[in-house]
């Protein structure tokens, strides 16, 4: 017994366990990403499917098993089509996720935190004087094909300059704010809408950009509703509703503040950009 088990592990190659661990790591990422998605019911509709299927060729239930095979291949056609945004999601965050990702923040702890209360302020501020607002802060996905819809700005972030450009009479006010790290970049920029039925009939036009840009991009999107003074942001697809400004801070402050255990080994070792290295 012992001189098969010995066997078996020395027939055991490095190559082995490097496929096995990237196999277990791709089912990991892809059941992660599923449990944030719509596609999370379809996925164990089609589990089922697939057990029922290798049930019927173990039974020998051929009429079964004839009728499974064309559903799986039709069904794969079928959730390409109906799930493209969260497929093309997918796959972009497959390629902006690696060992060597770094954030594209370049900002100290105390810019970081003057940023953080500056945008929280000035949401306090649209919320209180229920002034619609439509704000996407930039993350690792470059917005430059966002940008070009707009006018570039490029300024200081400020309360002030934030309540002149989503102020009323204002001509950039109609529009999404694109908030590059401590600068206001571009405004009056024109985001995707969002396809999705299930975000609710009684939001307009201003959430389901938000949500849209969310679906497409790892930005992080504030979304105050002109006729309640709700906040809601939108991210990774998955919006959420009447947040109170404490809940926003904290979600800021993760966005521009990496927490230690959300770092890269990279980045671990060589430091993140922005902080001050004392060599």
């Amino acid at each position: 017994m012992l001189d098969s088990l010995a066997g078996i592990f020395m027939s055991i190659k490095i190559t082995d366990v490097l496929d096995i661990a990237i196999v277990a790591f791709l089912l990991y990422e892809l059941l992660n990403y599923l449990r944030d998605t719509r596609a999370q019911q379809i996925f164990r509709g089609v589990l089922l499917v697939i057990a029922v299927f290798v049930l019927s060729a173990v039974l020998d239930l051929s009429l079964l098993n004839w009728l499974l095979t064309r559903l799986i291949t039709i069904g794969l056609i079928a959730v390409i089509v109906l799930f493209q945004p969260e497929i093309r999601r997918g796959l972009g965050q497959l390629g902006r996720r690696g060992f060597f990702t770094g954030r594209i923040m370049d900002l100290s702890k105390e810019e970081a935190y003057q940023t953080v209360n500056v945008i929280v302020d000035a949401v306090d501020e649209f919320s209180s004087t229920h002034t619609g607002a439509l704000m996407a802060i930039e993350r690792d996905t470059v917005l430059n094909d966002i940008i070009e819809t707009g006018v570039v700005v490029d300024a200081n972030i400020s309360v002030r300059l934030l309540g002149n450009l989503f102020y009323e009479g204002s001509p950039l006010h109609d529009g999404a704010v694109i908030i590059r790290e401590d600068r206001i970049h571009a405004a009056s920029c024109v985001l995707p809408l969002t396809s999705r039925a299930n975000i609710g009939k009684n939001l307009g036009t201003r959430h389901r950009a938000g949500v849209g840009l969310s679906e497409v991009s790892d930005a992080f999107i504030i979304i105050v509703s002109e006729e309640t003074g709700a906040i809601s942001i939108a991210q990774n697809g998955v919006m959420k509703r009447f947040l109170d400004l404490k809940t926003l801070e904290k979600m800021l402050l993760d966005i521009y503040i990496e927490p230690e255990q959300n770092k890269t080994w990279f980045s671990r070792i060589f430091g993140r950009k922005g902080e001050k290295r004392n060599d």
